[in-house]
């Protein structure tokens, strides 16, 4: 694969760097590559972390030396992988938009000179393509968020913004996963836990998937709350392609 650099990154980590630019692209790569690792069960990974342009690999020196695990992954990286758009995942997040759920949404609107139906109308009109995770366990780092509502982040950040909350800092978009501090403006809340370390797989979500939000109501978010407080609660998910 051209472009592709394998990089020292610790005594048990290698960095392999499919570019340096964000595309959508550059992360089908990422994505593919990754599929095809878990396919190929290569013996002594211990973890794989992709990002915006790279993927992280760790592995136990135990099982396998690093000349090995370099060889590997260079092997690896000349598989011709397919990078097509193929099967999307697309999970919906139900969010309540406004009020005590979204209180910058005001902010939000007046400075992008719209409504604030219509701020709600744009965010949730378009699918939003996963890039990494990071910052918290099942923070999603999304691409495409509509350019006329970008926002800037808060001059002073919270020192605690709710599990739940969805937000926007600059030209990003984003889920909350764990009361935590955070500078980015709020304009609702999901029900959804997108990390629950009770769960069976903790995180919810997987770089490479979309996330596609859906405005709900109140009454509807209470219950939907109640029903993941039960562990009844399944998001809705398609697979289009």
């Amino acid at each position: 694969m051209q472009n592709v650099r394998i990089l020292t990154a610790g005594d048990s980590s290698l960095l392999v760097e499919f570019g340096s630019e964000i595309s959508p692209e550059i992360n089908r790569k990422i994505a593919a590559t990754v599929q095809l690792m878990r396919e190929q069960h290569i013996e002594g990974i211990v973890d794989v972390i992709p990002t915006y342009c790279s993927l992280l690999v760790n592995y136990d020196l135990r099982v396998v030396g690093y000349d090995e695990m370099k060889k590997r992954l260079e092997d690896l990286v000349r598989v011709d992988v397919k990078t097509g758009a193929g099967v999307r995942t697309v999970v919906e997040i139900p969010v309540c938009y406004g009020g005590e759920y979204g209180p910058d949404l005001p902010g939000i609107a007046e400075h992008a000179g719209l409504s604030e139906e219509e701020v709600i109308r744009i965010h949730t009109s378009r699918d939003y393509l996963i890039y990494m995770l990071g910052f918290l366990p099942g923070f999603t780092y999304l691409g495409g968020l509509d350019e006329r509502i970008h926002t800037p982040r808060l001059p002073n950040p919270r020192l605690s913004i709710p599990a739940g909350s969805v937000g926007i800092g600059g030209s990003q978009t984003g889920i909350y996963p764990l009361d935590s501090p955070g500078g980015w403006q709020l304009m609702g809340m999901t029900p959804v836990k997108t990390y629950d370390p009770e769960r069976e797989t903790p995180i919810l979500v997987e770089a490479g998937q979309y996330i596609r939000f859906v405005e709900i109501d109140e009454e509807r978010y209470l219950r939907i709350k109640e029903e993941v407080a039960r562990g009844e609660y399944q998001c809705v998910i398609h697979r289009e392609g």
